[in-house]
């Protein structure tokens, strides 16, 4: 390591178990990305489907500069170029803290010493008095990406997030009972965000840090019991550690990853039981019939009505809406027409009709 902090270029640094793992992670996360199908351009209908990674593609890593993006874009510095593609990174900085920008350039100096590049700085606005500080935070984060996928037309943004991250995320989304699609956790790929590193612990990345001589930062926010997320992280994983025995970590993110696959193939059976119920109006709006509805249990009824509405009119109705669309077919007794955010149903003639709320 260089006298400023630095690490040394012409020093390779020792392949620990820690350096290996995280580096193995990062190689079969680009794999399973290049090995995606493709998808099939005439099949316009469902959720979109990621894109397989080409050859030559650009990846940029989300960089803060703490441990976990830090050790993501060590080894993906080391990867990538092996896998064929190149790897850049950006840096997010959120000004929520005195001395952000130095963070931030310090750690867009260190991603420039392990040889990504482009490497760019986004600076953000984050408006809390709506959403709360920590979605706000998101918010601002995610358009910074999506400005810098567009500016210089990389295929991925890498993040880091963890095992220990996936498991609060499960934990989170338990508390606010917001059902299978939040409990299923962070995707490892949505087509536009990589996450290789969702199987590995916290404690690997500090370690693959260490034992590569990479100085880390440490976000005071992440000691700030102020955020639901710190909560859950110091106080209440640590407290089902002790009470329940060690593993519910681990134990959460295979609940999340076992969710991910019921949820997908329950969306692939309302894609296919869609495409045959669906049928169009005279006037072109969009109906599904009731009495093929009726005869499916809740969970695929709910997701094929989801599904219409937001393949159609790009709303995504909540559980409360979904469920006083359902009783249009299931308790029936002459009801006037819904009026949802973005649609308005109304049932007629044995159909469900579905039309722009204007």
């Amino acid at each position: 390591m260089h006298a400023d902090g630095s690490p040394d270029p012409s020093r390779r640094p020792r392949l620990t178990p820690a350096i290996a793992d995280v580096r193995r992670a990062v190689r079969e996360a680009l794999a399973a990305a290049a090995a995606l199908p493709t998808p099939d351009p005439h099949d316009d209908h469902g959720p979109a489907r990621p894109q397989s990674l080409a050859s030559g593609a650009l990846l940029l890593v989300g960089l803060s500069g703490g441990a976990d993006s830090l050790a993501l874009a060590a080894a993906t510095a080391f990867e990538a170029p092996r896998a064929g593609y190149r790897a850049g990174a950006v840096v997010v900085d959120h000004g929520l803290q005195e001395g952000s920008d130095r963070v931030a350039a310090a750690a867009a100096a260190q991603a420039e010493q392990l040889g990504l590049d482009p490497v760019l700085v986004e600076t953000v606005r984050v408006d809390d008095e709506a959403t709360g500080p920590e979605a706000a935070a998101r918010n601002a984060r995610h358009e910074a990406f999506d400005r810098a996928l567009a500016a210089t037309g990389a295929a991925r943004i890498l993040l880091a997030h963890t095992l220990d991250d996936q498991a609060e995320t499960v934990l989170l989304g338990l508390a606010r009972g917001s059902g299978p699609t939040s409990l299923q956790g962070m995707l490892p790929d949505t087509g536009r965000l990589l996450r290789p590193l969702l199987a590995l612990r916290r404690e690997t990345t500090r370690a693959f840090c260490a034992e590569s001589g990479l100085p880390f930062w440490d976000d005071p926010h992440n000691d700030d019991p102020s955020y639901a997320r710190v909560r859950v992280r110091a106080s209440v994983l640590p407290v089902l550690e002790r009470e329940l025995g060690p593993g519910v970590a681990e134990a959460l993110a295979r609940t999340a990853e076992q969710l991910r696959e019921d949820n997908e193939a329950l969306d692939g059976l309302a894609l296919e039981w869609a495409l045959e119920l669906v049928t169009q109006t005279d006037d072109g709006h969009v109906a599904l019939d009731v009495r093929g509805l009726s005869a499916d249990p809740p969970a695929l009824r709910q997701r094929i009505i989801r599904l219409v509405v937001s393949s159609e009119f790009g709303v995504s109705l909540s559980r409360t809406h979904t469920i006083a669309v359902t009783e249009l077919i299931t308790d029936w007794h002459g009801q006037k027409a819904l009026s949802l955010p973005g649609v308005r149903v109304v049932r007629q003639n044995g159909l469900l009709i579905f039309s722009s709320q204007t």
